[in-house]
């Protein structure tokens, strides 16, 4: 996968949530803008 660079579109990923259920990005974010925090879980 190569990097980024400003103005790339954001790739279509997923993964778990918290409380539960997928969180599919960027197709989740309803706002132009968003900071998602991620945590590599307990292995």
């Amino acid at each position: 996968m190569e990097r980024l660079h400003p103005g790339d579109p954001f790739p279509a990923i997923s993964g778990l949530s918290v409380g539960g259920g997928t969180v599919n990005l960027p197709a989740d974010i309803s706002t132009p803008y968003a900071i998602v925090l991620t945590y590599r879980a307990h292995w």
